[in-house]
């Protein structure tokens, strides 16, 4: 009974609230930082799948003109009217990060956020391609997840559990190994109230993510563990990878 697009009804609600509350303004920045140093300044970027648009807005802000797409109203909602009070000019569409539709709009694209492991192998070759057709030659896409075989399997756990300001969370990982995607049960208990939801993460190892690109004339430059470019080996809990569209 695995649900190979849980993504499209799953973010409303508490899960965006735990979402909101996991992420502070300072690791916005940081994120920025890097984006803005690896993208470069004042560019034409892509920001997908963007969530509330936090990464969009604060690049925006510094100058680059930035469209992001996510499959969530509720998020691309908050995005416009974020922009909208802040005098920040920006774009938001409500869509589907497998049905890109720009063609060599873009200096830049990236995938922040554990997203990339949202969906299965077919429908991620659909995504990069789609990324790949969005850039301009030798424009870059940086993906930044959590989820890679080599952060996540070496120290899977089958339950943890989390308490962020007035949310409890806790999660119970099943790892289905014929088809390497990790099963999470999660139960969030706010005010009282309990909500158990259920998603997919499919594990995909950096040599995959290499090839997936490599597919999609994206040529990886860089595969780092931190912002400040450490580089990536086995056990890193973070994983940047860097790509370039060859010319």
């Amino acid at each position: 009974n695995m649900k190979i697009n849980w993504y499209e009804d799953f973010f409303h609600g508490v899960a965006n609230d735990l979402w909101r509350k996991c992420l502070s303004p300072e690791q916005t920045r940081a994120e920025a930082n890097f984006l803005e140093k690896t993208l470069g300044p004042k560019s034409r970027l892509l920001d997908v799948p963007c969530g509330n648009g936090r990464h969009s807005l604060e690049l925006a802000k510094r100058g680059c003109r930035v469209t992001g797409v996510d499959i969530s109203a509720e998020f691309i909602q908050e995005a416009v009217t974020h922009a909208a009070a802040a005098g920040i000019n920006a774009e938001f569409v409500h869509g589907d990060m497998k049905r890109l539709a720009w063609e060599s709009e873009f200096d830049g694209a990236f995938c922040f956020g554990n997203s990339f492991g949202y969906i299965e192998q077919a429908d991620m070759a659909a995504f990069v391609a789609g990324v790949a057709r969005a850039l301009k030659p030798d424009g870059h896409f940086v993906i930044e997840t959590g989820m890679a075989a080599e952060s996540i399997l070496p120290t899977l756990k089958e339950r943890e559990w989390y308490q962020v300001e007035d949310i409890f969370f806790a999660i119970e990982n099943r790892y289905l190994a014929e088809v390497s995607c990790l099963e999470t049960e999660g139960t969030f208990v706010r005010n009282g109230l309990t909500e158990k939801r259920t998603w997919w993460h499919w594990i995909y190892t950096v040599a995959e993510i290499r090839r997936m690109l490599g597919q999609a004339g994206l040529a990886v430059v860089n595969l780092y563990r931190s912002l400040d470019e450490q580089p990536f080996k086995l056990g890193s809990q973070c994983l940047l990878v860097v790509a370039r569209k060859q010319s």
